[in-house]
């Protein structure tokens, strides 16, 4: 009987603490592991939304489309960094699938793993002190209480 593929997602982003938690990951989970699939999800932060009066909508559609394409190019060069990561550990062997997202971060993922059925999802953190998270909250701490699979967090040394 042939084993169901696992999913590992790792939520990346422009941070080190992302790209450190995707390294640990490849090294500790994927690295000797068979039918494992590795999906790198990127969130682009939800457009802004306001009221604008008559002189700002007359220039909203160029900045607007300045600011997509600024997404995209974002969304396209920490994919290139993760995948650069990826292929300096040497898992080209991987199966590996991008996806993209937009909106608040912590929704987008929960909703990913449940969607794409993801078995465990590895997220890295700022390491914040109890303060700083109860005020600024924390992807990480949301995550782990929401997602519908195993959390693996990863604390950049």
């Amino acid at each position: 009987m042939e084993r169901k593929e696992r999913k590992i997602m790792v939520a990346v982003d422009e941070r080190q603490e992302s790209m450190f938690a995707l390294s640990w990951c490849i090294t500790k989970l994927i690295s000797d592991t068979p039918n494992v699939k590795l999906v790198l999800l990127y969130v682009k932060p939800p457009p802004p939304t306001h009221s604008f009066n008559a002189a700002w909508h007359i220039f909203s559609r160029d900045v607007v489309s300045v600011m997509e394409k600024h997404g995209k190019d974002l969304a396209n060069s920490v994919m290139e960094s993760a995948e650069a990561i990826c292929k300096k550990l040497n898992t080209t062997t991987i199966e590996m699938e991008r996806v993209v997202g937009c909106g608040d971060a912590k929704d987008v993922i929960c909703s990913v793993v449940q969607k794409l059925e993801v078995d465990t999802l590895v997220l890295g953190t700022h390491g914040y002190g109890f303060l700083k998270r109860a005020f600024l909250g924390s992807v990480s701490d949301y995550c782990a209480r929401h997602a519908k699979c195993a959390v693996v967090i990863v604390k950049h040394p």
